[in-house]
């Protein structure tokens, strides 16, 4: 959908945010070059008049997003979770950013449940209530099965939103394209691959059969956990702009005198949310990424009842690994450990000096120990953390910055349960636990039965992949890179063999 109606678009954006006094903040905020300056002055001031409003109880640039509608302000909450790129100011700012929009009427619902799902309303559901929450892609009525009598949640995208976010994100397209021309100096922030994000994330929440399968992995992986439960997704009432999921039905976590009324013990609930998201993290792997008080309740029988399945953070074993060893590293004051952890991973470039690098943790790590329990923060500690690798050459890692993100937020629930909470002491278990597993003889006999599996796949193919190595071989006598790698190829397959046998003895005598 490329034409001019993205740079109207954009005017119109500069407009709002010169209005509204965002453009000098984000100018500021990143103390962006002279022509950069100049071309924003160009887009904006002389059409102000063309820009909205917004709400002046607002910081300007949440309250620019908030004015230009939907796809700017899920644009400005992706911004929240990446202050890797908006610093962390800018991020804290964003976060207020609250999507709450006038619902699309009855009749309009009406008619994306009968078209998506087949059927008349009536048939499906025996009662159907006014939306009771409002967002910028979708809205959630209150609903009753007419085959069960069960209560459910029904979340429908708002009609012709694919069609309104494709045209912005366009827009963003061709703003991020200006952003690198005109200012070299932002490309480090890599405008055009922050779009790219922003696009994959909408076009996964875009389809709620995504998110429904979010929602059913997660229920999958943590059906173990006491205290723990999630809404039951009704697949034979969802579709790609329907979603009908079991009601959440309890106490918001945000009203401590309801919770206290309830008799609910608020030290234990809060300990339970931070253990919990870190099992989800470093177990699976796969965790809720906006995991604050109004995505959780507390049911009548003391469980915990998470929804809201839009976000979600998925890490794979390696890094988790990696990240189990820094945060024990860190507990137990190891910072020459943690930074060797950080070579071996290669998340610092192998020129940089492992001892300097020690030190710099060291003087992370240590005021943050030296601090009461009450103030102790892995939420902090990372954000620190994040920026010493910065400036040892550690390059971004999204998955990280939105566990660092989930983290603070997640820290920030459990304190308001339980202010007297000591983060450390209850994340200490939860990552021995995790390493005692997936660090040692057990877990490398589970890595060279899973290499046996890979390689036994694989196995019909291999004698012709070394005969074509060393038919190039030949071919090509001079090529250094070719005389060494099918000699490497060989080694490489006669060590997982080796591997394999290991692994067997190693089963054998477990």
């Amino acid at each position: 959908m490329r034409g001019p109606h993205n740079i109207w678009r954009l005017v119109r954006t500069g407009a709002t945010f010169e209005r509204t006094g965002a453009m000098g903040a984000i100018l500021d905020a990143y103390d962006a070059p002279p022509l950069l300056r100049l071309a924003a002055r160009v887009i904006g001031w002389p059409f102000q008049f063309l820009g909205f409003d917004g709400d002046p109880e607002m910081p300007p640039v949440p309250r620019a997003l908030s004015a230009l509608g939907p796809a700017y302000i899920k644009f400005g909450q992706i911004l929240s979770t990446r202050p890797d790129v908006v610093g962390p100011d800018l991020a804290q700012q964003l976060r207020i950013l609250q999507d709450k929009l006038p619902p699309f009427g009855p009749e309009a619902a009406r008619a994306v449940i009968e078209a998506d799902l087949g059927d008349k309303l009536e048939t499906l559901y025996s009662e159907f209530s006014e939306p009771v929450a409002a967002a910028s892609i979708a809205q959630v009525h209150r609903a009753r099965l007419r085959d069960t009598g069960e209560d459910v949640a029904v979340k429908i995208l708002r009609p012709n939103i694919e069609r309104a976010f494709r045209k912005d994100i366009d827009a963003f397209y061709l703003a991020a394209s200006l952003i690198e021309s005109l200012s070299p100096a932002s490309r480090r922030l890599r405008p055009s691959e922050v779009i790219r994000h922003f696009d994959g994330v909408v076009k996964s929440e875009l389809d709620l059969r995504l998110e429904a399968a979010s929602a059913s992995e997660y229920a999958a992986n943590t059906s173990g956990d006491g205290g723990f439960r999630l809404p039951k997704v009704h697949w034979g009432l969802s579709s790609k702009r329907v979603m009908t999921m079991g009601w959440a039905d309890g106490l918001p976590l945000g009203d401590n005198a309801a919770l206290d009324a309830a008799g609910i013990n608020r030290a234990e609930l809060g300990e339970r949310v931070l253990t919990l998201f870190l099992k989800h993290a470093l177990r699976d792997g796969f965790f809720h990424g906006d995991m604050h008080q109004g995505n959780l309740k507390v049911s009548a029988e003391g469980e915990l009842l998470a929804y809201d399945f839009g976000i979600m953070g998925h890490i794979d074993e390696y890094t988790r690994r990696v990240y189990a060893e820094i945060l024990y590293g860190f507990i137990r004051r190891d910072y020459q450990r943690v930074a060797e952890v950080h070579f071996e991973a290669g998340y610092v470039p192998a020129d940089q000096d492992v001892d300097e690098f020690a030190r710099a943790l060291r003087a992370v790590g240590e005021p943050i120990f030296g601090m009461d329990a009450t103030r102790i923060s892995m939420g902090r500690l990372l954000s620190y953390l994040f920026e010493v690798t910065d400036r040892f050459g550690m390059q971004t890692r999204t998955e990280l910055i939105l566990l660092q993100r989930t983290m603070v937020v997640v820290e920030g629930v459990s304190r308001s349960l339980h202010p007297q909470i000591n983060i450390w002491e209850v994340a200490k278990p939860v990552v021995q636990e995790y390493i005692a597993q997936s660090i040692g003889p057990r877990a490398l006999a589970r890595d060279l039965a899973l290499t046996a599996k890979v390689m036994a796949r694989f196995g019909p193919r291999l004698p012709g992949m070394v005969e074509k190595a060393l038919i190039q071989q030949i071919a090509e006598p001079k090529a250094e890179t070719l005389n060494r790698w099918p000699i490497r190829l060989v080694w490489g397959v006669g060590g997982v063999v080796l591997g394999v046998i290991a692994a067997a003895a190693i089963a054998g005598g477990l």
